[in-house]
């Protein structure tokens, strides 16, 4: 992964549940590029118009990972096109400011989905660069998982 201003490549392939179920998430070469691009088109300028940190809750998850934590089998996280994001601070506050970064900018994407988890309260925003066909279809979604 190249040099970016505020995100490493272990905070994308990072994972408890790899880790305790002994799967290898390492990322193909193909899979790091994608990662550069989502952090260069999207996630670094994100971070430096916010102003404060911003973590990757979830970031790339080979097909074994990603069926293990429930994701959908077609998961863009898979090629390294998405990322879930969290902040210290309020969620409702940065929810509101990525919604508005994004009209704001131009910035092209395909998915901004606002989800919170029904029945832990937990949440996040996913943050897909483009689908499996490559499309930016600048979808803006709120879902409860």
């Amino acid at each position: 992964m190249s040099k970016h201003k505020y995100f490493e490549l272990d905070e994308f392939i990072a994972s408890p549940t790899a880790k305790k179920k002994g799967i290898d998430n390492t990322p193909s070469f193909e899979v790091v590029e994608h990662l550069d691009e989502l952090v260069e088109k999207i996630l670094d300028p994100l971070r430096a118009a916010y102003g404060m940190p911003i973590s990757i809750s979830s970031g790339y998850r080979c097909p074994a990972l990603n069926k293990a934590v429930g994701g959908v089998s077609n998961s863009v996280h898979q090629l390294g096109y998405a990322a879930d994001l969290q902040v210290g601070g309020s969620f409702g506050k940065f929810k509101d400011f990525v919604v508005e970064w994004f009209k704001k900018t131009g910035t092209h994407f395909d998915q901004v989905l606002l989800e919170k988890n029904a029945k832990t309260g937990a949440q996040w925003i996913h943050i897909g660069l483009k689908n499996n066909l490559g499309q930016q279809r600048g979808q803006i979604k709120i879902m409860e998982v």
